[in-house]
């Protein structure tokens, strides 16, 4: 079974961990930490600056190596529907 992820981190979505759409369903795209009741947490955040957090995050919470951490996130992260530019 493929792991449904956040369009915007990249965290796996689990029953607890989704955002909220306008009307207080779940989100089924995004997490708490990026969308809530129908809006990005950080609407004008760059990618850039999405992809310094999370290796940040990743880092102390010890998942990885800075280096490691970056790397995965700079690969990851253009890739999700949020930083997708048309």
């Amino acid at each position: 079974m493929k792991t449904i992820i956040c369009q915007s981190c990249g965290m796996p979505l689990t029953v607890t961990s989704r955002g909220t759409e306008y009307d207080l369903k779940p989100a089924t795209e995004y997490c708490k930490y990026c969308y809530q009741e129908g809006h990005y947490t950080n609407p004008d955040l760059p990618l850039e600056e999405q992809i310094k957090r999370l290796a940040t995050m990743a880092v102390v919470n010890m998942l990885s190596s800075p280096e490691e951490a970056l790397r995965m996130a700079e690969q990851t992260l253009p890739r999700l529907k949020r930083w997708q530019t048309s």
